[in-house]
């Protein structure tokens, strides 16, 4: 008797794949600016001990204009703040605070997404009903409203940052996973993989969460974007991380009501923030320009 010929599983191209749009990223000039504007924070974040040429929390010399000499015959390149931290070296340590929480809560906000989608899309029935209810629970409150909330409640700390940032998140992923997987669900490899006896969290992790990868991608590259203006307002409502130290969004805050006589307090770090942000954009419309070549 023959064997009836089941479907290879579609995961190993779905990876090389996923590869391939990271290589092919020259091709894009859009999502190539846009990794390039990540590389050089990431490098900055990196070398910021080497880079900044004074301590972040040092005080040197009160409002001193961009260009100003230090008194040690160095330069204040983009001036001092109010209480006489070189801004230039908070900004560069800074980079460090925002490229450690930002990925970190964005890539734990995933998994509880990613494990609450695939879940809910391929169980369906009371799983979907509970878990889809949970979220357009949560996704009801005004995000903000909700991040102060909880960081008002429980306190400034990066753990509460960190877990605010996954529990509001989350219920958007879950959603964005649970459509994807609902399409995948009936392809023939995924019948395939069933009638060899595999388990459901095997089919779903194995078979189709590879398979929904581009979506995801480019998902990952705007929510970081998020995830870095959220760090960035609730250090300018004061709910970021604790002074002292350097946090762009608390030194916008700390400098505002001096915003009109000293703009380069909080001009400087806008920039930073926007430019982090702009780089994460581009990189993901970089990617969804090449996804849809293929």
């Amino acid at each position: 008797m023959t064997e009836t010929a089941l479907p290879a599983p579609s995961h190993p191209a779905a990876l090389v794949r996923a590869l391939k749009s990271f290589a092919l990223l020259r091709e894009s000039w859009v999502g190539l600016l846009g990794a390039a504007l990540i590389a050089f924070w990431v490098i900055v974040a990196l070398f910021a001990p080497l880079l900044a040429p004074y301590d972040p929390l040092a005080t040197i010399q009160g409002y001193a204009a961009p260009g100003a000499s230090a008194p040690d015959g160095g330069t204040f390149w983009l001036g001092t703040d109010h209480i006489g931290r070189d801004i230039l070296s908070r900004i560069i340590w800074g980079s460090r605070t925002v490229l450690i929480y930002a990925p970190i809560a964005t890539f734990f906000a995933y998994v509880v997404g990613i494990v609450m989608g695939l879940a809910a899309g391929y169980f369906r029935g009371w799983a979907d009903e509970v878990l889809s209810f949970i979220a357009n629970m949560i996704l009801s409150f005004p995000v903000l409203v909700l991040y102060i909330i909880i960081i008002a409640t429980y306190g400034a700390s990066p753990i509460n940052i960190l877990l605010a940032i996954i529990f509001a998140s989350s219920p958007g992923i879950m959603r964005l996973v649970r459509g994807l997987v609902l399409d995948l669900r009936n392809r023939e490899y995924i019948s395939a993989a069933q009638t060899r006896g595999e388990s459901s969290w095997h089919i779903m992790l194995v078979e189709i969460l590879p398979n929904a990868r581009g979506p995801l991608i480019v998902d990952s590259c705007l929510r970081l974007g998020y995830v870095i203006i959220t760090i960035g307002v609730l250090g300018f409502l004061g709910l970021g991380l604790p002074p002292p130290d350097p946090d762009w969004g608390g030194m916008i805050n700390e400098t505002r009501q001096m915003a009109m006589a000293f703009p380069h307090m909080t001009l400087f770090p806008c920039i930073a923030i926007s430019s982090l942000i702009l780089g994460f954009n581009l990189l993901a419309d970089g990617l969804r320009e090449i996804s849809l070549r293929d």
